[in-house]
């Protein structure tokens, strides 16, 4: 079965770019180049959260200005077909 990845390509890059802010930001340093089976899975989760949480923290700002329209355009869920 092949994995589906709902991440729209424009986006990847964007994403990629994010997340190796984050992790500067927790004090991983070149995080795009290192080996990712090095690093503790402790570590390597409190980047993806640490995405999470500023993301949540932009879509609860965004909404709160009534900006609704603009996150919800920008964040469709889709759910697998099973």
């Amino acid at each position: 079965m092949a994995k589906s990845n709902p991440v729209k390509q424009s986006a990847q890059g964007a994403l990629n770019r994010f997340k190796m802010e984050v992790a500067s930001e927790l004090g991983i340093p070149d995080y795009e180049n290192m080996d990712k089976g090095n690093l503790s899975s402790r570590e390597n989760g409190y980047v993806g959260g640490n995405m999470t949480k500023k993301m949540v923290a932009y879509a609860e700002q965004a909404m709160s200005q009534g900006q609704n329209s603009a996150v919800s355009s920008s964040a469709k869920t889709r759910f697998p077909r099973g």
